[in-house]
C-alpha cells in the first residue's frame, strides 16, 4: 500500500490502469484532451502488479482500475472521473493540482 501511495503522490495526476482496459484508455484520453500528462502505471505490466492491485483495493478502489489520483488524493474510478468532468470540476481539480495551467 505504501508503494501505491508513494507513486500516487509523486505527480499532480496519476492513473493506475491495465493495458487491456477500455475504460482506462478512455480516462487517459480524457486527461490528455484536457492538457494533462498524467503518470500512468499499468499494473498488469508491473512486476509487483498483483500487490499494487490489492493495495488499490485496500484504499477503497473498486473496481481497482482505472484508479485516478489528483494532487495525491484518490479521486475515484471511471464513473467518478466522468461525473467530475461533466459537472466541470475535474478541470478545476487538475488546475489546483498544477496538472494543467489554463
Amino acid at each position: 500500500m505504501d508503494k501505491v501511495r508513494d507513486l500516487a503522490s509523486r505527480n499532480a495526476a496519476v492513473i493506475f490502469t491495465k493495458s487491456s482496459c477500455c475504460m482506462c484508455h478512455s480516462i487517459k484520453t480524457l486527461f490528455y484532451e484536457l492538457g494533462a500528462s498524467p503518470a500512468i502505471h499499468e499494473i498488469d505490466r508491473e512486476a509487483n502488479g498483483k500487490e499494487m492491485e490489492w493495495a488499490l483495493r485496500g484504499l477503497g478502489c473498486n473496481p481497482t482500475v482505472p484508479a485516478v489520483f489528483i494532487g495525491g488524493k484518490w479521486v475515484g474510478s471511471a464513473k467518478d472521473v466522468l461525473s467530475l468532468h461533466l459537472d466541470g470540476s475535474l478541470k478545476q481539480m487538475l488546475m489546483e493540482a498544477k496538472a494543467i495551467w489554463f
